[in-house]
């Protein structure tokens, strides 16, 4: 995913560190590079970015929901990756597009995700048609989790059924 950063050079890079990895772990892939490690700031991050690149996971949702265009990469050891394959038959990897039933967002998956391709896609949602059709899509996939205060909604159905079945508040 770092190879294409110098095929943009008027964006700036920054990687949203996993929170369960070491920075150390990062340290050898940016040394001579200008691109920024943050950790814990993953929100923030979203709210100011343009695109990103992005691992499966809840984090293609996350993105979604912050309406940044997004390519997801995936990319596995070879053997576990074969072996997923055959015991997970699913169409999509990314909860985008789980969610809406087709591909809203590219998935790079193994020898897919390589720097042309790459180039490509980040190119298709900087600017255009691509990054409009993703953004368009964003709003249907909002509508179709519940819109906004969907979350607020559906805790107070969750407290209110548990009154029903004999919980109490605790203090």
């Amino acid at each position: 995913m770092l190879s294409v950063t110098t095929s943009f050079p008027d964006y700036q890079f920054v990687i949203a560190g996993a929170p369960s990895l070491d920075r150390e772990l990062y340290l050898p892939f940016l040394r001579s590079t200008a691109i920024n490690l943050v950790f814990d700031q993953t929100y923030d991050l979203l709210s100011l970015s343009h695109a990103a690149l992005v691992t499966s996971g809840t984090a293609t949702l996350e993105t979604a929901l912050f309406k940044v265009p997004q390519v997801v990469c995936y990319r596995a050891n070879w053997i576990s990756y074969q072996i997923a394959k055959r015991i997970i038959t699913l169409k999509y990897i990314s909860l985008v597009n789980l969610i809406m039933d087709r591909e809203v967002v590219k998935e790079l998956i193994q020898g897919e995700l390589n720097l042309k391709n790459l180039r490509d896609e980040l190119s298709r949602i900087l600017e255009g048609e691509g990054r409009k059709r993703q953004l368009e899509a964003y709003i249907e996939l909002e509508k179709k989790l519940g819109g906004t205060g969907a979350s607020e909604i559906a805790a107070t159905f969750i407290v209110a059924d548990a009154g029903s079945v004999g919980f109490k508040d605790v203090d």
